[in-house]
């Protein structure tokens, strides 16, 4: 019996150039494996600066992008992909950039009338010197992912984070700075333009890290997240309204804070390329809604291939988001 991708030719793009490189490997073999395993001949392809040459010698069908970070999520791998006019996964070109700018993409949310959470850029400097604003606040890169760079600064705190002038800090001259919200952390998939579900992530570290995000046994994910149904079906709601503000396509994964106490909830960001690890939330909300792994990578592929070849949309079937309510 053929498979579905058989004689499909993938490129599986993982690795890269960024500071989430370690997180790539891990989802290109997850996903690696799941396109063998339906068939598909897979070309693993590290994806450096000499891309265009690697995949114009290769001349794959389509593109799974299974980069994180700078060079594969921030829209620079999707020009690559265009100008080939190679079908690839998830968000395109724009969107791709403008989810990656956490600042300019909180503006085009907050437009489309998702609640977002205040403060703004400042430079590193100005921002290790004093507190910019009254702590508990959160300082991270404006252009990374995977909680890289991360600092919370608790309230009573004497000074910000002194790492931000340190010579060996890589990541932008700016940094932006939003109020802690306390309370619950949420994530939300959103597929083919609908929610699957919430998931609550419960840290088992100080917060939601790297190591709690890809450590084994790094966090608890609570899904269907035990949260009231008013803010359960705004948590959906909004994911879907901030995928379709920046023009996201395929699969995100939108990150939300909720205060169970005083009822705010707050969108953070959307991945454009979610984690594809072994404890990644996107996998198990899909698993949720009867969609294993195997058929997750299917459906990602599809999407991608129809796309690129008819401009269509993915022929496998119901993406899981549409059955969540």
């Amino acid at each position: 019996m053929s498979l579905p991708l058989s004689g499909r030719h993938v490129a599986l793009l993982w690795g890269g150039l960024s500071a989430e490189r370690e997180v790539s490997l891990s989802s290109g073999r997850e996903c690696g494996a799941a396109l063998e395993r339906l068939g598909a001949k897979v070309s693993y392809v590290d994806a450096g600066r000499d891309l265009a040459q690697v995949l114009a010698g290769l001349k794959p069908d389509v593109c799974f992008n299974a980069l994180h970070g700078e060079w594969g999520e921030d829209g620079c791998v999707q020009g690559v992909l265009e100008t080939l006019d190679l079908p690839y996964t998830h968000s395109g070109v724009l969107a791709s950039a403008l989810a990656m700018d956490k600042a300019k993409a909180k503006a085009v949310i907050a437009a489309a009338g998702v609640t977002v959470p205040g403060g703004g850029l400042f430079n590193r400097h100005v921002a290790a010197a004093d507190h910019v604003m009254a702590p508990p606040y959160v300082v991270k890169p404006n252009a990374e992912g995977s909680s890289v760079g991360v600092f919370i600064v608790r309230e009573g705190a004497n000074q910000p984070p002194q790492e931000l002038a340190a010579p060996s800090w890589t990541f932008g001259e700016e940094v932006m700075i939003e109020p802690y919200i306390r309370g619950k952390e949420l994530a939300v998939a959103v597929m083919g333009g609908k929610a699957v579900t919430v998931t609550e992530i419960v840290p088992r570290t100080d917060f939601y890290d790297y190591e709690a995000k890809y450590a084994q046994g790094g966090s608890e994910h609570v899904l269907p997240a035990a949260i009231p149904y008013p803010a359960f079906e705004k948590a959906l709601e909004m994911a879907e309204r901030a995928h379709a503000a920046l023009g996201c396509r395929g699969v995100t994964r939108s990150d939300l804070r909720y205060d169970d106490i005083n009822d705010i909830l707050v969108l953070l960001e959307v991945n454009t390329q979610p984690g594809m690890t072994p404890t990644s939330l996107v996998p198990e909300q899909a698993a949720l809604k009867g969609v294993d792994f195997d058929r997750l990578v299917l459906w990602i592929t599809e999407d991608a291939y129809a796309r690129g070849s008819a401009g269509g949309v993915a022929s496998i079937g119901e993406a899981p988001g549409q059955n969540a309510r």
